[in-house]
């Protein structure tokens, strides 16, 4: 992959792109100061960005903002993410953001509100945002494949996303036949005007402050749930073939996990173990990368399901998997010129039993 030129950091740029970050999440999300205070101090920014001037905002830098209110929401909705973030955070210790991961479905849209299909959906505003597709990875066990997407300008230091995509016409008739129903009743988050920003984005790699922060929160919502609950029947018929699609009829496009790089997984491992937290049995080893992940068991969230029979739905109908927290550890690989750089690839055998975390 090809890397674009960011110039280095000197401690007036680094001053002056913090002070953009803080006011895109200010104006943009309407942060107050004591979140803004806890994000922007516990964790760790790339180094180097591109910030011509006060008045014009980068690509990367947009990208970082919505990572950080990816991470934020998700810890609001993950207890033992957040427990394990506040205690890093108390030793003076920084999360590094090493990527975020979202589901999909690759499907026929049959009316024009939908949302593209599969990880389309978010090529279209991840590639304005300096970001480029940098592998897949078949999961065939689960019938899907992760598409990954790093940044030109950043590879190393900004988070990358897996962005899973689920392949109906391998189930059943009648598993195809609700997945359609349901997915019919997508709205797209985007409208006009975002588009129009996200093309200037992609010709110009930098929008103005004002706009920057007016698309924003249009990015991060498209993170989120875009078609009706299913029914309960629906929700059980969905789960009987595939528990990920039966995870997105209830979750859609949020933010499945957020993680963390580590440099010693086996004592993050521990410790957590040690505090009682949910934490996976082992540790996956990939097989074709020097990478070992593990994770927390995806938080229960209650969706508001009715069954065919109800009008209303029953608030505390169904308590399913919502989403979790991840942990990382990168070792090293060689280029093609010898020189010893980060292994940032993904494996197909880990990242399906990383999936298991939203099993229930």
């Amino acid at each position: 992959m090809k890397h674009e030129e960011v110039p280095g950091t000197e401690p007036h740029q680094q001053a002056a792109y913090v002070q953009q970050l803080r006011e895109l999440l200010k104006t943009g999300l309407g942060w107050e100061v004591d979140i803004l205070d806890t994000i922007m101090n516990g964790v760790q920014h790339p180094s180097s960005f591109s910030a011509s001037d006060s008045t014009r905002v980068h690509r990367s830098l947009l990208a970082h903002a919505m990572n950080l209110a990816l991470l934020q929401r998700l810890l609001e909705r993950v207890p033992d993410g957040a427990a394990y973030v506040q205690e890093k955070w108390q030793r003076g210790e920084k999360v590094m953001l090493d990527h975020g991961a979202l589901r999909t479905v690759r499907y026929q849209r049959r009316h024009e509100a939908g949302l593209p299909s599969g990880h389309l959906a978010f090529k279209r505003i991840l590639e304005p945002l300096g970001y480029t597709l940098a592998g897949e990875y078949p999961l065939e066990r689960i019938k899907m494949c992760g598409f990954v997407y790093a940044s030109r300008d950043l590879p190393d230091s900004l988070s990358q996303f897996f962005v899973s995509e689920l392949y109906p016409e391998q189930f059943s008739e009648p598993f195809q036949a609700v997945v359609a129903a349901l997915l019919g009743t997508e709205q797209d988050p985007l409208g006009s005007v975002d588009d129009r920003l996200l093309n200037q984005l992609s010709q110009d790699h930098h929008l103005s402050l004002e706009d920057a922060a007016s698309l924003l929160p249009r990015l991060v919502a498209c993170f989120e749930r875009h078609h009706e609950l299913p029914t309960l029947e629906d929700y059980h018929l969905l789960k009987a073939e595939s528990r990920e699609m039966a995870w997105i009829s209830t979750e859609g496009n949020a933010f499945n996990h957020a993680t963390d790089r580590v440099d010693d997984i086996k004592a993050v491992e521990a410790e957590q173990r040690r505090k009682g937290r949910a934490i996976k049995p082992e540790i996956e080893v990939a097989r074709h990368a020097k990478v070992q992940q593990t994770a927390f068991r995806a938080a229960p969230v209650s969706r508001p399901m009715r069954s065919t029979e109800q009008v209303q739905p029953n608030e505390d109908a169904l308590w399913v998997p919502g989403s979790f927290f991840e942990f990382i550890e990168r070792g090293e690989i060689e280029d093609d010129q010898g020189k010893r750089i980060l292994d940032l690839r993904f494996d197909s055998s880990n990242a399906q039993g990383i999936f298991r975390m939203t099993s229930s």
